[in-house]
Order: C-alpha cells, then structure tokens, then sequence
C-alpha cells in the first residue's frame, strides 16, 4: 500500500508519457501495458495467490500506478470522485465543503459504490454522520459485481479494477466474492462496527434489505454487539412493516387494486382477494400453498388477473412471477424441464424451469397457463407440489415452496361457463326489468354481478374436469376454483372505453393528435365482441375498424400534426347502401376535423380501402 501510494502524485506524468497520443479512455493504461509485454494475470512478476490475495511484484506496481492514473485522468476534476475521495481517507471537512457546494451525497463510484459506503467499510464515522445528514440514503446497493465481472462489463482489466477497488474503496475484502446490492450497512456488519451500524440503523437503514444473493444484513454478522443489534432491529421492522401493511389493506382494498386492472368479474377478483387476505393475516395452513384453478373463455382476464396477483405480493415482479406455458409440456418426456432432466441425461446441469426459479423465490406466485394441455405425468409432478408445497429437482434436491401462490387456467368447460353465465343475467335483467315497472321508485341500474349456483358446478363444470385429468386427487388440492364470466354489455363500453384511451395516448404522443369519441361510437366498436375471444376481440375490432381508418388518413396527409380530431358514428353508410343498413351492424365511424379555436369542423372522406364491406366475391 505504501508503494502505491507513493505512486500517485506520479499518475498524471506516467500516462501523459506512456500515452501522450490518447485520450482519456479508461482501456489506455493497460493497452500500453500490454504493448509493453505486462498481459494477463501473472505476467511481469506478479499474480494472484491460490487464496485471492495479490503478490506485488514491480511490473504490478507500475501497473497499479498506471492503471489508476488512467482513470484519474478520465473524471480527477469531477467534484463526485473529490467526495469519494475524501470519504475515503476521512476528511470530514472537505465532505462537508462539498456537500455545501451542492454535491449529491449519493454520489456513485464509476465502479458502483457510494461515498456513504466507503465511509462505512473505513470506519469513518463522522463522514457517515456528515452524508447521512446532507440525505444520503442508507439503502442504495452497490453496483460493484467482482473484480472480473465488473471488469468484463465495462470493459476494463481485471487488475485495473483489482487496484481502482483496493486504493479507492477498501483492500479487506475478497475480489472474488458478489458484493452487488451490498449496502453501508452490509459494509458495516462485515466489519464488525458496531458504531456503524447503529449510525445507519438509526438514520433508518432497512435492516431486511438483501443483496443480490437475498442475504440481509444480519446474515453476516458474527457473534456480539452487531448480530443482537440486528436481530432486535429486525423484530421492530417486522413489527412496523406488518402494521403499516394492514393499514394500507384497509384502507385500499384487494378488491380495488385488482379491479383497476380489469373490468367485470367481481366474483372471480372476490374469491381470490378472499383467499389472499385470509394468507397475509395469518388465518391458513402454512404447511400447504394456496393452489386456484381459474375458469373460463380467452382473453376474460385469467392471466391479467394472476399478473396482478403477483405485482402485489412481490416488489420484484420479474423473480416474482413465474409463468410456464403448460403447450410446451405435452410430451411424456416434458417433465424434465419442469423439474431438470435426471443424471447422465443432456440438460442435467442446467435444472428445470420451474425448481430453478422457485429456489431463487420460494413465495413466488405461479403460473401454469392453459394447464388442460399438459402432459398426465406432469400433472402427477405436480400433486405433491401442490400438497405439501415441496418439488424434488431432477438432482434429488427437494425445493420447499409452501408459500408460493399456484394459479392454473384452462379452457375446460368454457362454452357451458359462458351460456349459463348469459342465461343467470338475462335472468337478472328481466327480474330487474320487472321490479323496476312494479315499483314507483327511481330506475337504478342492475348489478353486472351474476352468481354461479352450486349445482352447476358440481353437475356440470366438475365431470368435466374429472373427465379430462381423470383423478380425484388433483382435484382435491385445488383451493378455489375461480370462474370467469362473460362481459356485459355495459363492462364491454368499459373496455372499448379503455381500449379508445390506449390509442388516444398513442395518438398524442406520435403525432400530437387530440383524439375524441362520441358516446355513440362505444357502443359501435361494442358490436364486435365475440365471446370465444373476450377482449381481444375489441381490441381487435378497434383496430379493424378505428385504427385502420387513422392509418388511411395520415397516409393521405389529411391529419396535420397537432390536429384535434373527433370520431362520429354514421349511420346508413355510403352512398347507394340498402335502407337496411341503418341498423346498427351497418353503422360505419367517420373521421371529424376540428378547426383551431373550435371555430368549426370538417367531415373527412376517408375509408379503408379493402374494408370486407368493400371487397365483392366473384
């Protein structure tokens, strides 16, 4: 360290001599250095021993000395790299000089650290004192990897980055452990400081945060001070964390986040939100997971529905949310890649894709898409998953998961579902309809809410579920089975409305365009709703009929950018169109200028030119 230190007031004249010609690229120094024949670990006289630790032979030194005047040379002006520089020797006053300059104090390392913690891994407490109260934040991760990791992602050298992290951050830590996501207070457990820690715990550092490798704070803490300061302060936050948590479901709801996302379908988000809570609040078997199995025509919203699910319970919804397309499982032999192939198969390393991601995330919430389509023996994989919320991988490792949330859709029974869904609310309409001419009260309008009775799903919907996977015993591990219903007409205006909203966004963004509807054009678009399809169908009908006749009209050059622009429902259609076209099948969208000042409007002639009303079959 001594040797190295000496080197720096000579960082700045060995690369301008070295590389007089060059910018100030951070690759330089060590492409010199390899022209000079010092390339690769070892070479010059100098290396890594066997435990990770650095023999300092002096083509190393010099290396040192170049490869850290190189990146001087970059960013040494840079008031950021001045407060991580004094935030490593410790040098209160010129952080604070800084800070009063305006200088963030969450100032990042080009390498991924802050000045916070290089304070902290150097047990500069009054630095710490200074950033956190100038709001630095205690939580930020470090974006520093490994000494070669790091080094191949910013294309760099590894023993460039090797010195940069010894001379600008700390030499106590192994180069070739993960520090990302590490925060202080990681640093300052490492260290055993308990000074630091309560620092950090007081100036509200989050105690159950975890690095990448989902290891908090406490996880590294030895025996003493340090570990029963942590646990006592992880008890608390729990604590807090749980009451603040039921604070915010009560005041906003499940069943209000998830209709946000979705329209309709009351008694499906009802159901699953009422399994949930009974989980979050403690009142369920903690020894088997929570399995649904949801019901119902494509594109009603069973995906939507388990995407919502898994963005509520989990922060992260990438590591979060798992999602198997259960098509890909058809084959007997599927089952190895949900589970990893056995030893001596191709695959063996690699693991399944379901025992991977749920070792990673054991609480995750999953989804077997279209599970009517697997395979009967990945079925069988799946009773004791569901059962006792363990999977063995193809290694003999077993993954215990009876946290996870288990979320299957299917098809099966779609066409029963929906005709007994139609028949209940044209039921409930003509209920209404005649309470309504009986009673001098107000009109008030009908619940879109139909309820599924109990005899149709056990006369009907369950042979047919019994009929295709052909066990009880699956069956019977199902929690819930959730059925989604068919859109009303007045939840179709709700998608359409929606669906408008999306392109409209769109519209403005692209274009500068201010898009406007009629009332009447909702119920136009609401035509094409075909059951089978759910909203897709009016997204595409959308589409087909509205976004088409857009696209026309700015091809024509008939839409200036910044233009206003309103869409009309026509009825009768085009000229010489039969009298009978003015039901509302025959009703066709226009397209409305409207002129700056809202002086006045102009009806554009515009229509698609290969419309299948105006393609002829010869």
């Amino acid at each position: 360290m001594a040797v190295r230190a000496a080197l720096r007031p000579l960082r700045g004249a060995l690369v301008s001599r070295l590389l007089p010609e060059t910018g100030p690229g951070k690759r330089h120094g060590w492409a010199a250095l390899q022209a000079a024949g010092v390339a690769g670990r070892g070479g010059g006289g100098g290396g890594f021993t066997p435990r990770g630790r650095t023999r300092w032979g002096p083509a190393w030194v010099v290396a040192a000395g170049i490869a850290i005047g190189s990146i001087h040379a970059a960013s040494g002006g840079d008031r950021g790299e001045r407060l991580l520089r004094a935030a490593r020797t410790g040098d209160t006053v010129e952080v604070n000089r800084l800070l009063a300059e305006g200088v963030d104090p969450d100032s990042r390392h080009e390498l991924g650290w802050t000045a916070l913690m290089v304070a902290a891994i150097n047990c500069h407490h009054s630095v710490v004192e200074v950033l956190l109260a100038a709001g630095a934040n205690p939580d930020v991760g470090d974006d520093f990897v490994n000494v070669y990791s790091t080094a191949r992602s910013l294309g760099m050298h590894s023993l460039e980055v090797l010195v940069v992290r010894e001379d600008e951050f700390s030499d106590r830590l192994n180069t070739r452990a993960s520090f990302q996501g590490v925060t202080a207070l990681h640093y300052a457990t490492l260290i055993d400081d308990a000074r630091m820690v309560k620092l950090l715990l007081d100036a509200g550092a989050d105690s159950t945060q975890v690095d990448v490798a989902g290891h908090a704070a406490l996880d590294y803490a030895r025996e003493g001070d340090v570990k029963k300061m942590l646990s006592k302060h992880k008890v608390k936050s729990k604590e807090l964390k749980d009451s603040q948590d039921a604070a915010e479901r009560v005041r906003y709801p499940l069943e209000k986040r998830f209709t946000e996302y979705l329209v309709g379908q009351e008694g499906a988000i009802a159901t699953v939100a009422s399994a949930i809570r009974r989980k979050e609040n403690g009142w369920y078997d903690e020894e088997h997971p929570l399995v649904f199995l949801f019901l119902g025509s494509s594109g009603i919203g069973k995906t939507e529905l388990a995407k919502q699910i898994a963005k509520y319970m989990h922060k992260d919804l990438k590591k979060g949310f798992i999602r198997l397309d259960m098509s890909e499982f058809q084959g007997k032999h599927e089952v190895s890649k949900l589970i990893g192939s056995p030893p001596g198969y191709v695959g063996y390393e690699e693991g399944g894709q379901l025992t991977s991601r749920l070792k990673k995330c054991p609480n995750a919430v999953v989804l077997f898409d279209e599970v009517d389509k697997a395979h009967p023996d990945v079925l069988t994989a799946m009773l004791q998953l569901f059962d006792e919320g363990r999977l063995t991988d193809g290694k003999g490792h077993t993954v215990a998961c009876p946290d996870a949330v288990f979320i299957m859709t299917s098809n099966l029974g779609n066409e029963e579902i929906a005709q007994h869904a139609l028949a209940l609310r044209r039921e409930a309409e003509q209920q209404a309809h005649v309470a309504q001419s009986n009673s001098s009260l107000e009109e008030t309008p009908a619940s879109n809410q139909v309820t599924i009775s109990r005899s149709f799903k056990d006369d009907v919907i369950r042979p047919i579920l019994k009929k295709h996977f052909g066990r009880d015993e699956f069956l019977g591990r199902i929690n819930e089975i959730v059925y989604f219903l068919p859109f009303s007409h007045a939840e179709l205006l709700q998608l359409v409305e929606r669906e408008l909203t999306v392109w409209a966004r769109k519209a403005h963004e692209r274009h500068g365009m201010d898009l406007q509807w009629e009332a009447e054009v909702l119920h136009v678009l609401a035509e094409g709703y075909n059951v089978h399809y759910g909203a897709r169908s009016i997204k595409h009908e959308v589409e087909r009929r509205l976004v088409s006749l857009l696209a026309t009209a700015f091809e024509r050059g008939l839409l200036p950018r910044g233009c206003a622009l309103r869409v009309r429902a026509a009825s009768g259609g085009r000229a010489g169109a039969a009298a009978a076209a003015t039901t509302a099948a025959a009703r066709t969208l226009r397209l409305e200028l409207l002129e700056e000042g809202g002086e006045g409007t102009r009806l554009l002639d515009v229509h698609v030119p290969l419309e299948p009303e105006n393609v002829s079959c010869w």
